[in-house]
């Protein structure tokens, strides 16, 4: 198995073992044994102990950092040697490894080079991480000591790292490397670093906590000999035999000692018969700090609750490292550990296997405490429950006044009694702040009292250099000022108004800067008043803890501001920011965002030709930048295929295979996994004619519209629904209403009635009511709709469209049939000019003939009859010529030596517009001229007078 010599009686003790043989007597150490057999126990075979791996690390702990320094100092003395320095949590989870020789990590299993994986004994079995946990001691593994197969090569070193105030085990730190590098050095280099970790980790806690330690500590020191009961080292209940119960005896007396401030010894009985002692020791601090230490003598027969007294490790043992003592907060127990020699770097043959005798009494250390305790305590768990609660009670939207007034409420009355908060307007916008010192905005002003004496919310506040709250922004640090009546740098700020801060009362201040990812977004200033005792070093670290964590949230919502602020500009952009002028239909719209973020709903007025017009609801589902974009672009698509005429279902079709293409094109996932394609889109379209009162709608996953009839009657058509956009392959069908004049047409979206605190029904009922009111107009109906059924936070965006019909006069309207005879084109001339005439169009007469007698006489020429003529007098003077043909002329240039080919290109010189739809039966080829001939339109025409051979 490449062991060296030195490993043969290990190696045929574990073969023993793990064949049911007897391996008494042999030289393997106790604490090997036993891990033996607790693999054993535990299911683990030596070819089967697989290593669970985890990736919910915490990587920047407070162990890592306090590590950190140590382990780069450890990686640099062994710089190009075989060594494998690691650090685990105390669960056995890898956090950092580090390696003398960098080339190492290429050659190494992901077990031994990739942190994450889990070491503990009952997963690895015997190993060093997992053994130091085990045995909460420094330990040494060499080669077949190891439970599992693949470690058999390795020794390692490894010793536990305890945090010193608690006794509890943070971590371990473990050397690895082959077995014939050992070295008995590498014991002493481990436990010193082990220590100087601990050490790092002891400056991380209160100066408070501190102060008791070291009085502890120089009270030990000056101890008359025997009167101390043990070494001072400290462990954890759950290693030292003591169940829960013995936990809660142990810690109430202790308490009750504590709180009596003297010196006394109590004896404590234990359930089973057991019993221990109580001592209390008042110490005192060099900075006069006043605590009181308790200490648990334990009688002999309680073996596995003693800590071991120095005199009790054998006299060839090497010095065990020097623990650092723990000091426990107030309120928490620790008791005594079992404690065992240090084993050395030595190959295991060579060890003795003696175990120490622990002798009489022994204790430890089990509270150390303040005589206010019971006061500290209750004041510490206040202000967790402050904290806990202010995690779930700011930010719980993202608006910014919002969120910073939820800081102020969080704060009155538990921390303080009046709470100002000033942020600058261009936090307020979203947008990130340049220069805090100017332009700040009070924007929240709570106390006790509604009648608060600060400058009040709105105003702006201009703020002296020298005052706590712009040094607390300069510093970044918050500011406490005790006493508000000997702080001139806040009374200078405005004397008047600091007297009547102060004659209500208000005697100390902490100023906060809030910081979030390193910004400074404003200033939360925290005062008090009922209290007579000034705040102090506990209420600043709990109002900076607050402002932290509310400066957080504030930031979230602030760029949410940022952000809905761009997208909702750029939707409203892509919206219809005036509709073109028709005489079809009269409208009025409202656009409502979410309460969540902007959508994707959009609404358009599309004129056509013949004196229709086309109406359009459409939703792009999901919220936010994409949605907004992708809105745009459809509607610009649909308005392009309104262009040509095309019917509603053939709109939709259009509309389905363009966003099944965007859908396949762009539906991918970011970085998050969030879809950034289009998820679907749903779309009514609608084309009422003013000239026969009839409207034809599709729609593609939408909801129906609402007609409201000249009498009030509202009724919501059983309009086919259609698949949604996107889906493809699936027809569109169409329905056509007669709409007498004046009724109205309503469109919307889905926001409009789905909800989650509502029924759908519910919210059709509520829309028939608001509809049902045939004298109102659409503006007026747009307004009753929003106040009555519109919720106040909508879930989805809300487009609403309200059309009211009108009808085309049918004095206004002139229609002839005529066979396909090119004879008759003289008597459509005159026709139309005595109805010009009639209508008072007599500038126009000119320019119309010669537009309807080319296109009568391509109609004619190409297309197949019956033909008919039809003028439609409304804005424009429209020119209708259609037949059964489907064949549409184009524009083409002639050239000058061609005979024909120009009747189209004039036809585009006097008409304002032109153009083909096609029909169920045809085509129609349109023109519309203006009411009025403009100039120079006579020498344009009679140039190509001669081309026409109608004429």
């Amino acid at each position: 198995m490449g062991l060296g010599a030195g490993d043969f009686g290990p190696a045929r003790a574990r073969d023993q073992f793990l064949h049911g043989g007897p391996v008494e007597g042999t030289t393997v150490r106790s604490p090997i044994l036993n891990s033996w057999q607790r693999s054993r126990s535990l299911g683990l075979t030596p070819e089967g102990c697989e290593l669970p791996f985890r990736q919910d690390l915490d990587l920047d702990g407070r162990l890592v950092r306090a590590a950190g320094p140590v382990l780069d100092r450890l990686q640099a003395r062994f710089a190009g040697r075989n060594m494998n320095v690691c650090l685990a949590d105390g669960h056995g989870a890898v956090l950092q490894r580090r390696f003398g020789e960098a080339s190492l990590v290429r050659h190494l299993a992901a077990i031994q080079s990739v942190p994450g994986f889990v070491f503990a004994e009952q997963f690895g079995g015997t190993n060093g991480i997992g053994l130091a946990l085990a045995e909460r001691q420094l330990i040494t593994v060499y080669g077949a000591e190891h439970f599992a197969e693949r470690s058999q090569t390795n020794a390692c070193a490894a010793i536990p790292v305890r945090d010193p105030l608690s006794g509890r085990i943070e971590g371990v730190l473990c050397f690895g490397y082959p077995p014939a590098e050992a070295d008995a050095g590498l014991n002493t280099v481990i436990s010193r670093a082990a220590g100087a970790i601990e050490r790092r980790l002891l400056d991380q806690s209160s100066m408070r906590e501190r102060a008791l330690l070291q009085a502890y500590l120089d009270a030990r020191s000056r101890a008359p000999a025997g009167e101390t009961t043990g070494n001072g080292q400290l462990g954890e209940a759950a290693g030292s035999g003591l169940d829960w119960r013995d936990e809660m005896i142990l810690k109430e007396k202790a308490a009750d000692l504590i709180a009596s401030a003297q010196r006394a010894a109590v004896e404590v009985f234990l359930p089973g018969g057991r019993r221990a002692t109580l001592l209390s020791r008042p110490v005192t601090g060099p900075s006069g700090l006043e605590g009181i230490v308790i200490e648990a003598v334990l009688p002999t027969p309680h073996r596995h609750l003693a800590v071991l007294a120095e005199a009790g490790a054998p006299a060839d043992a090497p010095a065990p490292p020097a623990p650092v003592p723990a000091v426990p907060p107030p309120g928490h127990l620790y008791a005594p550990e079992p404690g065992r020699p240090v084993t050395t770097a030595r190959p295991p043959d060579t060890l003795g296997t003696t175990e120490p005798d622990t002798g009489g009494a022994t204790g430890g250390v089990v509270l150390i405490g303040e005589p206010g305790v019971g006061s500290y305590a209750v004041a510490a768990r206040r202000r967790l429950e402050l904290l806990s609660e202010a995690s779930t009670r700011i930010g719980t939207t993202l608006d910014v006044s919002r969120t910073a007034r939820e800081l102020a409420e969080m704060a009155v009355p538990r921390l303080a009694d009046y709470v100002t908060i000033d942020l600058p307007e261009a936090v307020l916008r979203g947008e990130e702040p340049t220069d805090l010192q100017t332009g700040l905005h009070r924007t929240v002003v709570h106390g006790i009292r509604a009648h608060c004496p600060f400058y009040p919310a709105g105003d702006r506040v201009a703020l002296r250099p020298t005052t706590p709250q712009i040094r607390c922004l300069i510093d970044r640090q918050p500011i406490l000022e005790p006493d508000l009546t000997a702080a001139p740098d806040w009374i200078a700020q405005d004397a008047a108004h600091a007297r009547h801060i102060l004659d209500h009362g208000i005697h100390s201040l902490i100023a906060v800067p809030l910081l979030a990812r390193g910004i400074a977004l404003g200033i939360a200033s925290f005062y008090r008043s009922q209290d007579p005792a000034p705040f102090g070093d506990d209420d600043r670290s709990l109002a900076q803890e607050l402002a932290t964590r509310a400066a957080i949230c504030i930031d979230n919502a602030r760029r949410f501001t940022r952000e809905h602020t761009v997208v909702l500009a750029l939707q409203r952009s892509l919206l219809p920011q005036r509709f073109p002028e028709q005489s079809a239909v009269e409208v009025a719209h409202r656009y409502l965002p979410a309460a969540s973020g902007v959508g994707g709903d959009w609404f358009d007025v599309i004129p056509l030709s013949g004196t229709r017009v086309a109406l359009v609801v459409g939703d792009v589902v999901g919220h936010g930048l994409h949605a907004a974009a992708t809105m745009g672009r459809l509607r610009t698509a649909a308005r392009n295929f309104a262009e040509l005429d095309l019917p509603p279902d053939e709109v939709l079709t259009h509309l389905d295979n363009l966003v099944g293409r965007l859908d396949r094109d762009e539906g991918t996932e970011d970085a998050s996994g969030d879809s950034t394609g289009i998820i679907g889109a749903s779309c009514l379209y609608a084309i009422y004619d003013p000239t026969s009162q009839v409207c034809v709608m599709a729609r593609s996953g939408h909801p129906p519209p609402a007609l409201v009839r000249p009498d009030g009657t509202v009724t919501f058509p059983d309009l086919p629904a259609g698949p949604p956009l996107g889906l493809g392959g699936l027809p569109f069908e169409t329905a056509a209403f007669h709409l007498p004049e004046g009724s109205r047409l309503v469109l919307y979206t889905d926001g409009l009635i789905g909800n989650r605190h509502r029924d759908v029904d519910t919210a059709l009922d509520q829309l028939r009511r608001a509809l049902a009111h045939p004298s109102r107009s659409p503006e007026d109906t747009c307004a009753e709709v929003v106040r009555t059924v519109v919720p106040e936070h909508p879930d989805d965006d809300i487009a609403l469209l309200v059309a009211r019909t009108h009808a085309l006069n049918p004095r206004r309207i002139a229609t002839w049939e005529l066979p396909a005879d090119p004879s008759l084109v003289s008597g459509i001339r005159a026709a139309v000019t005595r109805q010009l005439a009639a209508w008072g169009l007599e500038e126009v007469v000119f320019a119309t003939e010669l537009l309807l007698s080319e296109l009568v006489t391509n109609a004619i020429r190409y297309g197949n009859g019956p033909i008919q003529v039809r003028l439609l007098h409304d804005r424009t003077l429209i020119c209708e010529v259609s037949d059964t043909s489907s064949t549409a002329p184009h524009l083409r240039h002639a050239a000058s030596t061609d005979e024909g080919g120009r009747g189209l290109f004039l036809v585009a010189q006097l008409a304002q517009a032109w153009g083909t739809r096609y029909t169920a039966d045809g085509k129609v080829i349109w023109a519309e001229c203006a009411l009025e001939a403009p100039g120079g339109q006579s020498d344009a025409t009679e140039r190509y007078f001669d081309d026409i051979p109608a004429l």
